[in-house]
């Protein structure tokens, strides 16, 4: 008889059945996107899934879409916005939803005026000398180039919406449905001019509101000022009420000095002054100051007082002060009366606080508490002072021109040296804190007194929306009853809308929605005129804002006498604009199916200030509710060492470059992995983080597609059929849909993705498909084992696939169409229904208990490894001593070895030898690492003792004869 090696040996790699897919290991994504993206196109996919839920009568959800603003190429934070509300749409829709969800821009505004601005002062033409329709013209060409780059962008991110129906608060019917959203608040009485300090911006010659306004560090002068006591009690005659200010501008428009009735003040007389100073002091020996006793203390120390002695407590109220600089211009001979102020503290400065009501606000108010109606204009729309401003006209308090623009000008010197020369400055210094700057233009704005419009918060309507309420109380019982994802956001859009102000509506600009309305030159009063309003609506919407600006009074007015009424051209906040949205974009389309109030708006959380509290103040004036039911709120994006981001820094991510270099897919996948409702960071580190993330789940999905090359419907298994890791798998399988479907239904995307890939590399990557890997490739087709197999990976593939495909959407439907191209896109489906049946709470305590005992086994062979005294795990047969009746009652019914990965496994029911292998996480389990006895299979590779007992095939165990003779039978038949 020939010894074995002399037997000849066969190549059996074509009897293993070894995946076979089509489906790439490198994913292509920049190049294979751009396909599916065009084939989606192509079926009209949006209105194609919408259809198909509106013949199943599916449930609508309405995603209003906050519009970002069309002037430049989008950035990462765009990126993030766009995509969570892609994951919105395809997750309802595969919850079973119609989802009606309209990309919108917001195409008004300051930064488009500015870009245009700049573009004609290149030429060396200013704003005023253009005409204003040709000014427009160019910002509606500006913002329409934009939009389109951005919607290009905004598709290649996979954004699936109605874009054949894009909004834009610039097109003529969107301008038309704002005016008359504006007409409603001139129609309730709720809209009035008043003229009170606002935030101006004189580099855009424009109010800003608070929205617009953010705050940086800023270098300031500041100055102590000394007022002289005309009237008063008998000690503080001779002395002066010292003030402090870090806007010594402000001074000539100065009519009073406020103070509290609480604080505690005196009179100090100075007894000496502080040497060897390398300036002479504003203070001499014998000058008497006014301040609170508590700050007094600071304020000689800035003064350079050494010594000071306190006369006597004075009571400030009923004092008269004379302006301190009226001994240089009669023009300031006016009398500055004491005012008392809560708004007064001690904590720092004087006790005492400079009044000028035209450019503060708690100046404004503490002037009308007292009676005071006047309010001085000090200040023009450039930053200069008026020519009636004695000492200083002309002179800048901005720059508005130039290099230095949006620099401080001369002004704050000028008013510090005739302040010197006066002999009224007692100290001055400097002052670093928190100023106001524009949200846009980044330089400094000033308070400033200007007639504006503004809708009051604090009026009872008595129509049938409001019932008595104001608009205020009609808004924070409207954010009570909103859902806000996370909770929190209700506080604090809540705390804003307690405390905010009259909403500032007018803005002193060329670019935007026009308040088009008449104002009655007799009565100052607004005109509300419903044929006349339906006339200037009708003109917008057929001609566009434009038509306002181009069109003479009469064509609006009709019948009624132009000279009788103001043409107001002040345009609308942006606010106002994209407030109104809901108007026009769920309440004015008829062709489409939609709703208001929509169930969610989603967009940043600075949004709690701008376009969440615009659209529900304008909502609430006009409709007494919210148009929301639920609103959604994300942090920021951050650099990789969680700074913000800068162009500046060089430390911005761009979305072009990641969707270029590695397809937007990565993109989405960061989205979804994050928890987005916090600050969240980006950079090169994270984005490979995120690739090696997406691999393995591609390659989960790349095996599954090769497994069941060739799956038939005649091949699928029972469930009563299957063997417990297919049951435990079906298990799974049943938990993950009610977690997907709860967690998709909160908005929760990271744990839908924490959930999905660790279902991928725990349990089928390490788990099922690593047990059952030699079954597939060797066993016989027909086998139980096999086929069992088969059917729970196609059962894995249907959910997989669809649960995921809201975040990772190009992949999903590469995969589904590749496996079934005839069955539309996979956007198409919904999530299926899985059986009740499927949950076995037993066989899932049973795999914890198996894969407790299995932890154990890996330990003791990667120390084999490790030890170079055994390699691949089928070289080994180990012996597990289970003490556990438990643990070893789980192996019942199972096969050690397969679940181990070895080629032979003994279960012993004892503690073990003491030099066995044990590890914490498995107590009572002790393993000895035996290697496997036996020949080793040559198809398989398994060492069993078994391998030659079929004479046929003598190099083969029982399992891979009986296969490979079934394979060749058919191969013969063939």
């Amino acid at each position: 008889m020939a010894d074995d090696a002399d037997l000849p040996s066969r190549d059996y790699r074509e009897t293993v059945f070894l995946p076979d897919t089509a489906f790439p290991m490198r994913a292509g994504l920049p190049q294979k996107e751009p396909v599916i993206l065009e084939a989606w196109a192509e079926a009209d996919l949006y209105q194609t899934v919408r259809k198909a839920r509106q013949a199943a009568n599916a449930p609508l959800f309405v995603l209003h879409d906050g519009p970002p603003y069309a002037n430049g190429a989008i950035h990462i934070g765009h990126a993030l916005n766009k995509v969570l509300k892609d994951f919105i749409v395809r997750s309802r829709f595969a919850l079973g939803y119609d989802v009606d969800y309209v990309p919108g821009w917001d195409c008004h505004g300051l930064p488009i005026e500015w870009k245009i601005e700049e573009q004609y002062r290149a030429k060396g033409r200013r704003k005023d000398d253009v005409p204003v329709g040709e000014f427009r013209a160019e910002c509606r060409a500006y913002a329409a180039h934009w939009l389109g780059e951005q919607m290009r962008e905004f598709k290649r991110l996979g954004v699936l919406g109605d874009w054949e129906n894009r909004y834009a608060t610039m097109d003529f019917a969107s301008e038309a449905a704002i005016v008359a959203e504006f007409h409603k608040f001139a129609a309730s009485g709720q809209l009035y001019r008043g003229s009170k300090p606002v935030m101006w911006s004189p580099v855009e010659r424009t109010a800003l509101a608070d929205a617009e306004v953010e705050y940086h560090d800023h270098v300031s002068p500041a100055i102590w000022v000394k007022f002289p006591v005309v009237e008063g009690a008998d000690a503080a005659l001779g002395a002066s009420v010292v003030i402090w200010t870090t806007t010594p501008w402000t001074i000539p428009a100065n009519r009073a000095v406020s103070y509290n009735e609480q604080i505690d003040y005196a009179v100090y007389e100075v007894e000496a002054m502080e040497t060897g100073l390398e300036f002479a002091p504003w203070s001499a020996v014998g000058d008497r100051l006014i301040v609170a006793e508590r700050l007094a203390d600071e304020v000689f120390k800035a003064a350079k007082i050494a010594e000071a002695r306190k006369v006597e407590a004075v009571d400030p109220s009923g004092m008269v002060l004379e302006h301190p600089l009226a001994a240089l211009d009669s023009h300031y001979g006016f009398t500055v009366p004491l005012l008392a102020g809560d708004h007064v503290t001690d904590d720092a400065g004087t006790g005492f606080v400079h009044t000028a009501p035209g450019h503060g606000a708690d100046d404004y108010l503490v002037w009308l508490a007292h009676g005071h109606r006047e309010i001085p204009e000090t200040v023009d729309p450039d930053g200069a002072y008026y020519p009636h401003v004695a000492l200083f006209a002309g002179l800048k308090v901005l720059e508005t021109e130039g290099k230095k623009l949006g620099k401080f000008g001369p002004a704050n010197g000028a008013v510090m040296e005739r302040l010197i020369e006066a002999g009224r400055l007692l100290a001055r210094g400097r002052v670093e804190h928190s100023y106001p700057h524009s949200w846009r233009s980044k330089a400094p704005v000033i308070f400033r007194n200007t007639p504006q419009w503004f809708i009051q918060m604090d009026l009872p309507l008595d129509d049938t929306a409001h019932g008595g309420r104001t608009l205020r109380e009609t808004a924070l019982e409207a954010i009570d009853a909103t859902a806000f994802y996370p909770a929190t956001g209700r506080n604090r859009i809540r705390a804003m809308v307690e405390s905010r102000p009259d909403w500032l509506i007018s803005r002193q600009r060329a670019w935007g929605s026009p308040l088009a309305m008449f104002v009655d030159k007799d009565t100052g009063q607004p005109l509300v005129d419903p044929d006349v309003n339906v006339r200037i609506v009708d003109i917008i919407a057929a001609e566009g804002a434009d038509a306002w600006y181009v069109r003479p009074a009469e064509d609006f007015l009709g019948g009624r006498d132009p000279a009788r009424y103001e043409k107001v051209e002040d345009v609308l906040d942006v606010w106002f604009d994209s407030g109104s949205t809901h108007a026009f974009v769920l309440e004015q389309r008829q062709s489409t199916a939609t709703r208001s109030p929509a169930d969610l708006y989603i967009e940043g959380s600075d949004q709690h200030r701008g376009w969440f509290q615009s659209s529900l103040l304008e909502s609430a004036g006009t409709r007494g509710r919210a148009p929301y039911q639920g609103v959604l709120t994300h942090g920021f994006t951050l650099d990789e060492k969680g700074e913000k981001m800068s162009k500046s820094k060089g430390n911005t991510t761009d979305p072009q470059s990641v969707i270029k270099d590695s397809g937007a897919e990565i993109l989405r996948l960061w989205v979804a992995m994050i928890d987005y409702s916090d600050d969240t960071r980006i950079g090169k580190t994270i984005l490979a983080t995120t690739t090696d993330a997406y691999r393995k789940l591609r390659n989960t999905v790349r095996y599954l597609l090769g497994a069941l090359a060739g799956f038939e419907e005649a091949e699928r298994v029972a469930l009563e059929d299957m063997p417990p890791l297919e049951r435990f798998i079906l298990h799974r399988l049943w938990e993950l849909d009610g977690f997907v479907r709860e967690s998709f239904e909160r908005y929760d995307f990271q744990s839908v993705t924490r959930a999905l890939t660790e279902f991928c590399q725990d349990e089928l990557s390490s788990l099922f498909f690593d047990i059952r890997r030699d079954a597939l490739y060797c066993d016989r087709p027909d086998s139980l084992r096999r086929r069992a197999a088969r059917t729970v990976m196609d059962l894995v593939f249907e959910r997989l696939t669809v649960w995921a495909s809201p975040l990772l959407s190009f992949t999903m439907e590469e995969a589904w169409t590749l496996r079934f191209p005839d069955a539309g896109s996979n956007v198409l489906r919904v999530f299926p229904n899985t059986p009740g049946q499927w949950r076995n709470d037993a066989e899932a305590a049973r795999w914890a208990k198996v894969q407790t005992v299995t932890r154990a086994v890996t330990g003791a062979l990667e120390v084999e490894r490790r030890e170079k005294r055994m390699g691949a795990a089928l070289e080994a047969a180990p012996v597990v001593h289970i003490a556990d009746a438990d643990l070893r009652a789980a192996f019942g019914g199972l096969d050690a070895a397969e679940v181990f990965r070895t080629s032979q496994a003994t279960l012993v029911a004892d503690e073990g030898p003491a030099d066995a292998f044990r590890i914490p996480e498995a107590p009572g389990v002790a393993v000895q690492p035996v290697k496997a006895e036996g020949a080793k299979c040559a198809r398989s590779w398994r060492i069993l003792p078994e391998v030659g007992s079929d004479p046929r095939y003598p190099d083969l165990s029982l399992r891979d004869a009986d296969a490979v003779a079934a394979w060749d039978a058919k191969a013969a038949a063939a």
